[in-house]
């Protein structure tokens, strides 16, 4: 199964997402790769400041054909997770066209919501040649014990794909595991930020095709 995680306003945790499910998935027992599409290489730096051994590999492909070249790269893996690019509309279509989920991180903010409008168009373009593409946005980097993740939810309803239920908090836990090429659950496996991956890892095997 390939997973797309991808929304073209920048900065809203989509290589803290991919990284750390990518790691809970190969927790579970799965063979995952990670590509990094996004010409920034975030999720190449988080490997290259890894220093024990790698959870799964990591292979960059920030190219428009990305959905052609992955066959071959992609073969023998249980989940593929691509780490897309913010405001490059011709690798995102790519990354659109070679996954079969597409997962829009969204911040609980107003301008979050509204560029999510982008992605949306995007998605709506590839389901003319990919119609059985499936897409859901995560509320992510939500701030503990406030109703903004309620309220962006409810904006988030006037779009078609659903949000998910599980949703990820703004944790320090996340940049300090990062800066060690760690996965949260490394760091802190009983954590609240471990925790709330393995419910985004769970939700989605739950409710998403299977490999």
């Amino acid at each position: 199964m390939k997973i797309a995680i991808l929304n073209q306003k920048g900065g809203v945790g989509k290589t803290t997402l991919a990284v750390n499910l990518a790691a809970s998935l190969s927790r579970a027992g799965s063979r995952v790769l990670l590509i990094d599409a996004d010409p920034q290489g975030s999720a190449l730096d988080w490997a290259a400041a890894r220093q024990s051994e790698p959870l799964f590999p990591v292979a960059g492909l920030p190219k428009p054909t990305l959905h052609r070249d992955l066959g071959q790269l992609g073969q023998g893996y249980d989940y593929i997770i691509i780490d897309g690019p913010p405001r490059v509309a011709d690798l995102a279509r790519s990354a659109i066209m070679a996954a079969d989920l597409v997962l829009i991180p969204v911040q609980p903010s107003p301008y979050d919501v509204w560029a999510a409008d982008e992605v949306v168009k995007l998605l709506d373009e590839a389901r003319i040649f990919k119609p059985g593409l499936q897409a859901a946005f995560v509320v992510n980097r939500k701030i503990v014990n406030t109703a903004l993740g309620r309220d962006v939810r409810d904006a988030l309803a006037t779009y078609s794909p659903p949000a998910l239920g599980a949703a990820i908090c703004q944790r320090i836990m996340f940049a300090e595991s990062a800066a060690q090429g760690l996965a949260v659950y490394e760091v802190e496996p009983d954590g609240p930020a471990a925790s709330e991956i393995e419910a985004l890892r769970e939700e989605i095997m739950q409710n998403y095709a299977r490999p």
